[in-house]
């Protein structure tokens, strides 16, 4: 008799442990994404290689590219309340290298913005580029990859960051408040830091700029460019009812397909 019961009760305790688990699954989804809660202009997801417009309350999953136009700008929040922002002519990817945790951002071409949230004591995160990783635990920074060669700017607004060069052994390079670096493909990283406000000042005018847009354009979410992608793209819409709209194309691609050239999760 006890046994029957011992045994029933086993199963009880594992089904209602695979409930909780099939439970939490889509949260645990949704932590691991990034939402859009600032888009204007021409901002685009790439799937299966064509741009679809992404609009203000989607979001963006693990290894999927974001692009934007001339025009575009946008801004996420992940899980823990960090941000970033994505201003125009750039291509990034959002966590390249899932499931690692501390991989926020690759970005290949153009400038983002992050700010880290540290409210529960350390969160360790890192964003990357074809020549530089760039590591922080609570601030405010910027990167631009500012060529076809990669070069990297990194500049700090608050908090600190550890700059590395991908490519060059080295040392790493801490940044403190106003100070910036950049990083060349084909020469070690230097210790030297830049601290000319010039660079922050420069920085700063084409966030402005940008949120001046956002304050004047119509509410509603981000301006759908008009479509003139074909072929596949259109018959995955057919196919899935009309949803999602495929993006303008103009996106600028980054130098090279992207992948990161260190491998990835």
């Amino acid at each position: 008799m006890l046994g029957r019961y011992t045994h029933s009760w086993t199963i009880r305790s594992l089904l209602a442990a695979t409930a909780v688990v099939l439970c939490l699954a889509p949260l645990r989804a949704q932590d691991v994404a990034a939402k859009a809660i600032t888009v204007s202009g021409q901002v685009s997801l790439l799937k299966d290689g064509n741009p679809w417009v992404l609009n203000e309350g989607d979001t963006v999953k693990p290894k999927q590219i974001i692009v934007t136009g001339r025009d575009g700008y946008a801004q996420f929040r992940v899980a823990d309340g960090s941000t970033f922002e994505v201003f125009q002519n750039a291509k990034v990817t959002f966590r390249e290298n899932y499931p690692s945790w501390t991989d926020l951002v690759q970005v290949w071409l153009g400038r983002i913005r992050v700010q880290i949230e540290h409210r529960l004591g350390a969160n360790p995160n890192s964003v990357s580029t074809p020549t530089a990783v760039i590591s922080v635990r609570g601030t405010i920074f910027d990167v631009v990859v500012e060529d076809e060669d990669d070069t990297t700017l990194v500049s700090v607004e608050e908090g600190l960051v550890d700059v590395q060069h991908k490519l060059k052994y080295g040392p790493v390079v801490r940044l403190n408040p106003g100070e910036s670096i950049r990083v060349f493909r084909n020469q070690p990283l230097a210790r030297m830091v830049d601290k000319d406000p010039a660079v922050r000042a420069g920085l700063n005018a084409v966030k402005q700029a940008i949120w001046e847009i956002v304050l004047r354009r119509p509410t509603g979410g981000g301006t759908a460019p008009t479509s003139t992608t074909t072929g596949g793209a259109q018959g995955d819409q057919k196919k899935n009812g009309g949803k999602g709209t495929p993006g303008a194309p103009g996106a600028p691609g980054a130098p090279g397909a992207p992948g990161s050239p260190t491998g990835g999760g």
